[in-house]
C-alpha cells in the first residue's frame, strides 16, 4: 500500500499563487511514489482530512493561516502527522516583532525597528521626526505577519508617508532600519546546516517579483563567496535561530551581510518549493535531489511538533 499524502496548498494569504506552485511542484515529484491528493484549506478541510485519512499532510501553504500556527493547530487536533514547524514555532516565526525580540535576547544581530499603530493618529511631521531620531533614513516598512516580501517597501523621507498609507489595512506595521549589503539565505534541514546561497537582485531589493518572477533575473550565487570563517558563522547563526524558535523540518533564514556583520532579517518555516525556490537549489548543490528533499520532509513529519 502506498503511503497517503495530502498536500495543503493555496489558502487565503497574499502568497496563495506561490503556495499553489509549491503544491503542484511537490505533487509532480511524488505522485508516482505515494497516493497523493492536493487540497485547499477551506471550510471542508476537516471533512476532507477525515475522508481521505492521510498518513501525512505536506503543508505547502505560505503566509497567514498556513504558516502561522493556525493549520498546525487543526492538524494537531486531528492527530495527523504534518510537515514543517509546529503551532508555537510557526506563530512566533511569522510574527516579526516576537521573533526579532527573541533574536535580540539571544544576541543575534537584527535590524532595529519600531512599531507604527494606525490608530494612534500621529501627525505626519511628528512621525517622520520620530523615525529619523530612532532609525534614520532610509527605512523598510512591512507588515508584521506576511512572508515573501509581501508589501515590503524601502522608504525615504519623501515617500515614507505615501507608502505607510498603502499598508493601512494592517492596523499595525513594522518600520525597520534599512541595512544595505549582500543578500544571503541559509537553509537548515532538521539539525543539519544544509547550505547557503547569495542573491544579487537586478531590482532595488529581493522583493516579491525578484523572488518569484524569472523575468526579474535575480542572480543566484552558489557557493557563496565568503571566507570559510564567515561562512561557518552565518550557518551557525541560522541553526541557532532555528533552535531558539524550536523549528522543525526545513527552514530558510534571510540575512544581510554588511560591514563584515550578519543581520538576520527573518526565519521562514515553510520556504517555497517552486522551480525558482532557494532551498531546492541549495539541496541540489549538496547533491540532494528535489525528490529526496521532499521525501526527507515527509519522513520527518509528526504530531506534537
Amino acid at each position: 500500500m502506498k503511503k497517503k499524502i495530502l498536500i495543503l496548498a493555496g489558502g487565503f494569504s497574499k502568497e496563495r499563487e506561490i503556495s499553489l506552485k509549491t503544491g503542484k511542484g511537490v505533487f509532480n515529484k511524488i505522485k508516482n511514489y505515494f497516493n497523493v491528493k492536493i487540497c485547499e484549506p477551506n471550510g471542508d478541510l476537516v471533512k476532507n482530512l477525515r475522508s481521505f485519512k492521510p498518513d501525512v499532510v505536506f503543508n505547502a501553504l505560505h503566509g497567514r493561516y498556513g504558516e502561522d500556527g493556525y493549520i498546525q493547530a487543526v492538524l494537531e487536533a486531528e492527530k495527523i502527522k504534518y510537515t514543517h514547524s509546529g503551532v508555537l514555532s510557526s506563530s512566533i516565526a511569522i510574527d516579526k516583532e516576537i521573533s526579532k525580540k527573541l533574536f535580540i535576547k539571544n544576541k543575534i544581530l537584527t535590524p532595529k525597528f519600531i512599531k507604527h499603530n494606525f490608530l494612534n493618529n500621529i501627525k505626519e511631521k511628528n512621525l517622520i521626526n520620530y523615525i529619523q531620531k530612532k532609525l534614520g533614513f532610509p527605512v523598510v516598512i512591512k507588515p508584521f505577519n506576511e512572508g515573501s516580501s509581501v508589501e515590503v517597501h524601502i522608504c525615504h523621507k519623501k515617500n515614507i508617508i505615501q507608502n505607510i498609507k498603502k499598508l493601512a489595512s494592517y492596523k499595525e506595521i513594522m518600520i525597520e532600519e534599512y541595512v544595505a549589503g549582500r543578500e544571503i539565505q541559509v537553509a537548515i534541514l532538521g539539525k543539519r546546516k544544509l547550505g547557503a546561497i547569495e542573491l544579487i537582485p537586478k531590482r532595488k531589493f529581493y522583493d516579491y517579483k525578484a523572488k518569484y518572477s524569472s523575468k526579474a533575473k535575480t542572480k543566484h550565487v552558489i557557493p557563496v563567496k565568503l571566507e570559510k570563517k564567515k561562512f561557518n558563522q552565518v550557518m551557525e547563526i541560522a541553526l541557532k535561530a532555528h533552535k531558539i524558535l524550536k523549528c522543525k523540518g526545513v527552514t530558510r533564514s534571510d540575512f544581510k551581510f554588511y560591514n563584515n556583520k550578519f543581520y538576520l532579517l527573518e526565519i521562514n518555516t515553510q520556504p517555497g518549493m517552486t522551480s525558482l525556490s532557494l532551498v531546492p537549489e541549495i539541496a541540489k548543490y549538496k547533491k540532494i535531489s528535489f525528490f529526496d528533499l521532499i521525501n526527507w520532509i515527509i519522513k520527518d513529519a509528526s504530531i506534537n511538533r
